[in-house]
């Protein structure tokens, strides 16, 4: 009688949502196939770590050396004693497969991983090769991407490559295959505008002026979501205040199933979850990419909806109430232009992400089974290696 014996597939993550997401989503599948699944983050990524279930969490220490000199300094001494504290972890046990998704807190864990000869993958949310991604990706033997024709990448390593799609939380993919209600010339409009967990000034400023601009027949139908900073909130209901258009403020949307699968249209910025999210729900929308990135991942992501028929891209600098309030209203008036839209974003969505990363990992990192029964004397126990910190 034989039985699986496996060694942990370590996930490395941390900071934003944007590269925590994902690696919540696979690490929910790979646990509901039975393996064994294991954080390795920085501090920030710690704030995530009781969605992840009942996994095993360890943090290192990192930090992204922006700045000044002194501050790169200090986030290099940071990212060399995460990876000496990564060693240590790996060495004690070594994993089946170590999976970073980008960001500097996933480097520590890569580059201990990479010194130690444990197998190694990557995932990239974005349409091009992020910065620590790309430092790496010629010494990993596999590379998911969440798109067709990733950018950044060198030639020989396009072999490495599987397309997955990018992730997205459970409730996010089961809004795949609704309906789309096209919005009629009379009938309510539903708009939902954020701008990443962090909100987004820009729309704060500009959304309200351009629903001012609107003819009050126009205006009168709309029913507005939109999350703002905590330091705008007041502000913006003020805006709002004067236009009488119905509106919901928040510094969070908690409720972003709920407001997609009702959503006609979106104003957002486009972070690879955000455009991830949006094809999974099949909804049309104008993307503000973020524009201080200094490969421009944003522009990126917002470019390959827009190319599909699936969003218009206003930049940020071009971003005026009076552009904005001329598109709106063209929608408005013009709502098969969203129907279209609407059925482009759904057939980019790729709601089996999960499922496809974790069929990737599996490859990379099959089971091994052992004889339950040994020879010889002494049956050990099975002592944990990480910490459990998340219930």
């Amino acid at each position: 009688m034989r039985e699986y014996n496996d060694a942990p597939i370590v996930l490395t993550a941390g900071g934003t949502g944007g590269h925590m997401f994902p690696a919540e989503a696979l690490a929910q599948e790979l646990r509901a196939r039975g393996r064994t699944v294991v954080l390795i983050t920085d501090a920030r990524g710690a704030a995530f770590a009781s969605s992840f279930g009942r996994i095993d969490v360890h943090v290192v220490a990192a930090k992204n050396p922006a700045g000044n000199a002194l501050s790169k300094l200090r986030a290099a001494a940071l990212i060399a004693v995460g990876t000496f504290q990564a060693l240590r972890l790996l060495r004690q046990q070594p994993p089946a497969l170590v999976i970073g998704f980008g960001g500097y807190p996933a480097l520590p864990a890569m580059a201990a991983a990479i010194w130690l000869g444990v197998p190694t993958a990557l995932h990239e949310q974005n349409a091009v090769l992020g910065r620590v991604n790309r430092l790496i990706a010629h010494r990993v033997s596999g590379l998911a991407s969440s798109v067709e024709g990733l950018r950044g990448l060198r030639a020989i390593d396009q072999v490495k490559v599987a397309v997955t799609g990018n992730p997205v939380r459970a409730d996010i993919a089961a809004c795949y295959g609704r309906p789309y209600d096209v919005p009629t010339q009379d009938s309510p409009f539903n708009l939902v505008v954020f701008g990443g967990s962090q909100g987004a000034r820009v729309l704060s400023e500009t959304v309200p002026a351009a629903i001012a601009m609107l003819p009050p027949g126009v205006s009168a139908r709309l029913r507005i979501v939109q999350q703002c900073r905590t330091v705008d909130l007041e502000q913006v209901r003020m805006a709002y205040a004067r236009t009488g258009v119905q509106v919901e403020l928040t510094d969070f949307i908690r409720d972003m199933p709920a407001r997609l699968a009702s959503a006609h249209l979106v104003i957002a910025r486009s972070g690879a979850t955000t455009v991830s999210e949006l094809t999974a729900a099949g909804v049309p929308s104008i993307l503000v990419p973020y524009p201080h990135h200094a490969d421009q991942q944003q522009l990126a992501n917002a470019q390959a909806l827009a190319d599909a028929g699936a969003a218009w891209v206003m930049p940020e600098a071009e971003m005026t109430a009076a552009a904005l309030a001329k598109r709106l209203q063209n929608l408005l008036r013009n709502p098969q232009q969203l129907g279209i839209a609407a059925a482009a974003a759904h057939g980019l969505g790729r709601p089996d992400a999960a499922r496809a990363l974790a069929d990737m990992v599996e490859r990379l990192a099959p089971r091994k089974a052992e004889h339950t029964k040994r020879g010889g004397g002494g049956g050990g126990k099975v002592i944990p290696f990480f910490r459990r910190v998340a219930a």
